[in-house]
């Protein structure tokens, strides 16, 4: 067996076994995922430096834990379980992008997106990455950045360096803006995973009114902030804009998936997280099915050969996210079962006075300290397990889980050191500081305020 086919297959082995625990509460099916998970790690190479500076974090304070904690064992086996769930998650979700990258659909939204008309582009390019990021997650900037640079040519801004370079700023920040809306609006998004699986009793239909109204108002700042700074241009002659019916279109498909999630927590009497792992296979499936039915048995056997032979492709090129994304979820849980809750609940005690204020200063502090390399994945595990616990009145636990997406989403659109910029860096040949600080640094300094009013402001 080759080392990659090795890789996947422990990863599917945890994928599974991870799934049978959170359905059954099968302690040997966690101890299974543990094991699984472990010689994963150890058949990786070639890692990133982020990846191997998480995971060195990792047995650092895991050693502080055995050291220090009253019961390491058991807080380790659970943090261990949070790096196998948000493991099985990336798997989960990133089966979608295989009938995702087959679908014909899927690339006549792309040029539908692209070959709109100036005044329509940032909406329609904002609000369809957002779409895409649902089913594709990271791989949208891949793909949809990959669309920007083949189209915008020298050729077609008529020889105009100015022009074609104003033209990827603008494409590739509603590009990014979109992608980063992904937490706030998608309820099988990573963001909300953490968010869910941390806050217990909190449902994703008590938070929806607050996240969906913070990304509408990060929407429109994005577009005014297009408008205004977007050169102004003598019209040329434009040519007919395509229909946006494959968006449409599109956008059925992704209703019929959430459909299938939601109905799937509803019947099983699950959380949406764990529909969320459930759910996403089984779309996945069917939709290549429905592409593949020309083949007979409705496309089952063309499917189910399909997924064989291209998990290794999807699986294989996510280590450095499964690692990553995994690792800071483990830290997280670490971090706060080594924190002592009442020193800290006592040092933190101003905040009570600050009621919704503290929302503010979560959202915040997510967003800075993405800015010094510290994953939201830490900072919103640390902070969702203890400020519920502080007891601070005037601030209710949607509007607090709603504060750190928010944060989040702002470390997307501004952390040099986040892999969504560091895509787009690659892509446009443009610094990471550039893109974050100077691009979009208008667009901060108008959202940040008027965030910080939503939360103080607003009552459902």
């Amino acid at each position: 067996m080759s080392r990659d086919r090795l890789r996947v297959s422990l990863l599917l082995v945890v994928t599974l076994a991870t799934l049978a625990d959170l359905v059954f509460v099968s302690t040997q099916a966690q101890w299974l995922a543990m094991v699984a998970l472990g010689g994963y790690l150890l058949t990786l190479r070639g890692l990133s430096s982020m990846a191997l500076t998480l995971l060195g974090a990792v047995v650092l304070l895991s050693l502080v834990a055995l050291w220090h904690h009253s019961a390491p064992l058991a807080l380790l086996r659970e943090a261990a379980g949070r790096f196998a769930f948000f493991a099985t998650f990336l798997v989960a979700l990133g089966l979608l992008r295989l009938p995702a990258y087959r679908s014909r659909l899927v690339k006549r939204c792309g040029h539908a997106m692209l070959l709109q008309p100036p005044s329509q582009r940032y909406p329609i390019l904002s609000l369809g990455s957002s779409l895409f990021g649902i089913i594709l997650n990271i791989g949208v900037l891949n793909l949809v950045a990959a669309m920007i640079e083949k189209s915008n040519t020298l050729a077609a801004a008529q020889g105009r360096l100015w022009v074609q370079q104003a033209r990827q700023r603008r494409m590739m920040l509603a590009l990014l803006r979109g992608f980063a809306l992904a937490p706030l609006v998608s309820p099988m998004g990573i963001g909300m995973a953490v968010v869910l699986s941390s806050m217990e009793g909190l449902r994703w239909i008590e938070l929806a009114p607050y996240a969906l109204g913070a990304a509408l108002l990060l929407f429109l700042v994005g577009w005014g902030v297009d408008r205004v700074t977007g050169p102004r241009m003598q019209q040329a002659r434009e040519h007919a804009a395509p229909s946006l019916r494959p968006l449409g279109r599109f956008s059925l498909l992704l209703l019929a998936l959430v459909a299938l999630i939601f109905s799937l927590a509803w019947g099983l009497d699950l959380q949406l997280p764990t529909a969320v792992l459930l759910g996403a296979p089984l779309g996945a499936f069917l939709w290549l099915c429905w592409q593949l039915r020309g083949h007979g048995m409705a496309g089952m056997p063309a499917a189910t050969v399909a997924l064989h032979r291209g998990l290794p492709r999807l699986v294989s090129p996510a280590s450095n996210e499964i690692v990553v994304l995994g690792a800071a979820g483990y830290l997280g849980h670490l971090c706060v079962g080594l924190v002592n809750g009442s020193a800290l609940a006592g040092s933190l005690g101003f905040l009570s006075s600050l009621g919704a204020g503290t929302a503010v200063i979560a959202m915040l502090l997510v967003a800075v300290l993405a800015q010094v390399g510290i994953n939201p994945i830490v900072s919103v595990t640390l902070l969702a397990g203890i400020l519920p616990t502080l007891g601070i009145d005037g601030l209710s636990l949607p509007v607090l889980a709603v504060s750190l997406l928010v944060g989040w989403t702002l470390a997307l659109m501004s952390s040099p050191m986040t892999v969504s910029m560091l895509i787009l860096s690659r892509f446009t040949g443009v610094s990471s500081l550039r893109i974050g600080y100077r691009w979009n640094g208008l667009f901060l300094c108008l959202a940040m305020p008027l965030l910080a009013v939503w939360f103080l402001t607003a009552r459902f």
